[in-house]
């Protein structure tokens, strides 16, 4: 059993592609595209293990056990009103202070049918913790396999009816870390709807159609032309920061987009049985902070695509549901594939 934070563990296949990630957080350090006689590392981040335990506390994690914004940090499960802490103003983001994110989780290496490498990460997440209910137990797979496709499956149990809504944070640069912004990137979005913000960017409850807005990517468009746009939801943001409603079954393993940095024609495709699909493109990056090679993080510098249920989703009855009870076992799937 490994338990360690300070370990960089590898996912590698037969292609050259080597996934790396850490224990705390289970998070994604690394990305390593073959380009030539080189590797392009395609996910932004820190070059040292010291700077990436001190760095952005999202970047590559797992996010739980309540991915996305929680409305007044509360929420209801029969009858039972919890109050969370909150960490964003009035509301939580991502599971709170000491979210899934700052967890060690213990790591073992597994072999996966169809997989060159594979990880189990596990947490006990106690009753309680950051005040949800119930002993929520979390097993998490990474694995790599030959069709340079990175899998992220994720199970849950409980033993008391609780909230769960977990998803991986992986922030991508096409171009390399470090190498410019995405502002060039091509992105499409396999969603007829969107879940519009307030002010807060806490959604509404209400779903919007793409159709004839600036917000449909069913047509693939290049991010800088967006952010650019005088369709409200986006210029509120000078960019996004939106859950896209996946074209989809429930359960259903769907495509949900695509992202292409042109001038490589690198490509990463998300399919993932989550209903909803986080698309955020780094307003917030101030160039104060540095990552590998000592570059800044500055405006757009990269995009997440976070899979997940909607935001809020607790506190919205026509959202999908998140509520696990004990006779249930959330079973959730992302799959990253990398195309070079």
């Amino acid at each position: 059993m490994e338990n360690t934070q300070n370990k960089i563990h590898k996912l590698t296949n037969d292609n050259g592609v080597i996934i790396e990630f850490i224990s705390q957080g289970g998070k994604i350090t690394a990305a390593k595209i073959p380009d030539k006689d080189e590797f392009v590392d395609i996910i932004i981040g820190y070059d040292t293990i010291e700077e990436i335990l001190n760095g952005d506390a999202y970047f590559g994690a797992i996010c739980g056990r309540v991915a996305n914004r929680i409305s007044n940090s509360t929420f209801s499960i029969n009858g039972n009103e919890y109050k969370l802490k909150p960490n964003e103003g009035k509301n939580q983001l991502h599971g709170g202070a000491n979210g899934f994110n700052t967890k060690l989780w213990e790591v073992n290496p597994i072999n996966k049918n169809g997989y060159t490498s594979a990880y189990k990460l596990s947490l006990l997440s106690p009753d309680g913790d950051e005040n949800y209910p119930g002993n929520l137990q979390v097993d998490i797979i990474y694995a790599l396999n030959n069709k340079n496709e990175f899998l992220i499956d994720i199970e849950a149990t409980t033993d008391k009816a609780t909230v769960v809504n977990l998803t991986s944070h992986p922030y991508f640069n096409l171009k390399g870390a470090g190498n410019g912004n995405i502002l060039e990137h091509i992105l499409e979005v396999n969603a007829n709807q969107f879940t519009p913000t307030d002010n807060n960017s806490i959604t509404t409850g209400e779903i919007w159609e793409v159709k004839n807005t600036d917000m449909d990517f069913t047509v693939p468009k290049q991010i800088e032309n967006v952010t650019q746009s005088n369709y409200l939801p986006i210029k509120a943001l000078k960019g996004l920061d939106h859950n896209f409603v996946i074209n989809k079954k429930e359960n259903e393993l769907a495509f949900a987009c695509r992202l292409i940095e042109p001038e490589s024609n690198r490509s990463i495709e998300v399919f993932t049985t989550q209903p909803g699909l986080q698309v955020y493109t780094g307003m917030h990056f101030d160039g104060v902070e540095k990552g590998k090679g000592g570059t800044p993080f500055v405006p757009y510098c990269a995009i997440a695509i976070e899979a997940q249920n909607f935001p809020d989703a607790l506190n919205k009855a026509n959202f999908p549901n998140c509520v696990l009870n004990t006779n249930e076992t959330y079973i959730e799937k992302i799959i990253y594939k990398f195309n070079f």
